[in-house]
């Protein structure tokens, strides 16, 4: 467990370099009662990409990913937008390449498949995410030994992973956009033909 100098340290340092990539490491996770667990892999922030995403659209994020290609958040983004557009084939693809990035990060700091990546480390995201987004798409690809694989990695990473995704992350469905111009014509209004003459008043005498 950190101590409360080196907590103090670790936000000094996000403060003084808010722009600074933190490495990927291992954590020691605890219980509420303080009580220690299994040590939770930590992949590194992305503070750039996630500026990025979040001034851009749908759009703009193959670019993102362009700039960052080794960025597992921006590759789980674009696999997400694919998965939301009903394109499996590329959404398997995306997040096939997040997922090995992911754990390429992840393996470096000394974790092993299997050991916990716990979902409450926001940067973990992404590769839980990215575990998700390829088993929707390997379900929808009718490869379904591989999404059950994928499923039971992102059960032992984290159990409530896959509840969290669900609830804050379920991608978002194509809404289609009526236009005027497809709208059939207004019908006229029709006058009545007693009121056809506004400046004649009721009752008026007619002069011969």
């Amino acid at each position: 467990m950190s101590s409360p100098r080196c907590a103090w340290w670790t936000a000094h340092e996000s403060a003084a370099h808010p722009g600074r990539r933190r490495a990927p490491a291992i954590r020691l996770s605890v219980t509420a009662d303080e009580s220690a667990l299994e040590p939770g892999a930590s992949l590194a922030d992305e503070p750039e990409v996630r500026q990025e995403l979040a001034q851009g659209d749908r759009a703009s994020v193959a670019g993102v990913v362009a700039s960052h290609p080794s960025s597992p958040l921006a590759w789980t983004e674009l696999a997400d937008i694919a998965d939301s557009e009903g394109r499996h084939l590329e959404s398997f693809a995306f997040a096939s390449v997040a997922v090995d990035l992911a754990r390429e990060q992840l393996a470096a700091s000394g974790w092993t498949p299997g050991s916990p990546v716990p979902w409450s480390d926001e940067p973990n995201r992404a590769y839980l995410r990215g575990l998700d987004t390829q088993r929707r798409a390997a379900g929808h690809l009718g490869l379904d030994e591989k999404a059950a694989q994928l499923a039971d990695e992102l059960a032992r990473a984290d159990a409530e992973a896959p509840a969290r995704i669900a609830s804050e992350f379920t991608p978002t469905q194509l809404i289609p956009i009526i236009v005027t111009d497809s709208l059939p014509p207004a019908a006229p209004t029709e006058v009545p033909a007693g009121d056809s003459n506004p400046d004649a008043a009721p009752g008026a005498a007619r002069e011969d």
